[in-house]
């Protein structure tokens, strides 16, 4: 094995996979922060928040069904396909995600923990109902109540989802490894999952280009191309 990936997954029965935006931007999705991040074109207040929805959703549905559009020319990588591999051959694998992109259910991950929600759901907030929609564009842009649909995503703002927060941690919990992959540890309470993972003196690992305020607290902190490294597994 490589010597600078310092663990075998064989010695590891619970596996959290817990991936970022650099995950995804080898598949050519751009990242949210830092040089060249997606939102150092946009700003949020007109396109990603509840008042701009409720300002003008026309304006805001138009810009998310760009995204999709986008999102859904991508393919999942290398490293979305070795997770899904771990995952099926240790069943009791675990992903969490903060990407909205749903490229690790298209490399066959499944029970995905979306952290930020979906592009590929919407839900009336009138009616409480959530349903998955990967037509581009959209059928309809409103309930059948009259109210319009919003992205099932957590926008700048709004607060994460407790229920899956808590799942989120649960699963970390009850882990043997914690791999961080493409983060940026500076989101949170996000970011608060490697460090209860260390409170618990599980094993960490740490994939990204660069270090991050966290990377001293993990077990292992590796630089470098998610593919590439996590490509060692195979």
């Amino acid at each position: 094995m490589n010597q600078t990936f310092p663990i075998k997954l064989d010695d590891y029965n619970r596996i959290v996979f817990f991936t970022g935006a650099g995950i995804s931007a080898e598949s050519g999705i751009p990242t949210y922060r830092g040089k060249g991040g997606f939102w150092s074109a946009y700003d949020y207040e007109e396109y990603a928040c509840q008042r701009a929805f409720d300002a003008d959703p026309e304006k805001v549905w138009d810009f998310h069904e760009e995204r999709r559009k986008f999102v859904a020319g991508c393919q999942p990588n290398k490293g979305h396909q070795v997770i899904a591999d771990i995952q099926s051959k240790k069943p009791s694998t675990k992903v969490i995600t903060q990407n909205i992109d749903g490229l690790h259910q298209r490399a066959g991950s499944g029970n995905v923990i979306e952290l930020h929600g979906s592009l590929w759901r919407v839900r009336c907030d009138r009616e409480g109902i959530v349903t998955d929609n990967t037509r581009i564009p959209l059928q309809t842009r409103k309930c059948s109540c009259g109210d319009y649909l919003r992205p099932d995503i957590v926008w700048f703002e709004d607060m994460l989802d407790t229920t899956v927060l808590q799942e989120a941690i649960q699963s970390v919990a009850k882990s043997d490894l914690l791999i961080t992959i493409g983060t940026s540890a500076t989101v949170f309470p996000a970011a608060d999952i490697p460090l209860f993972a260390v409170q618990r003196q599980i094993t960490t690992v740490e994939i990204n280009q660069e270090k991050t305020p966290l990377s001293h607290y993990y077990t292992y902190s590796i630089q470098g191309s998610a593919s590439e490294i996590l490509s060692r597994f195979d």
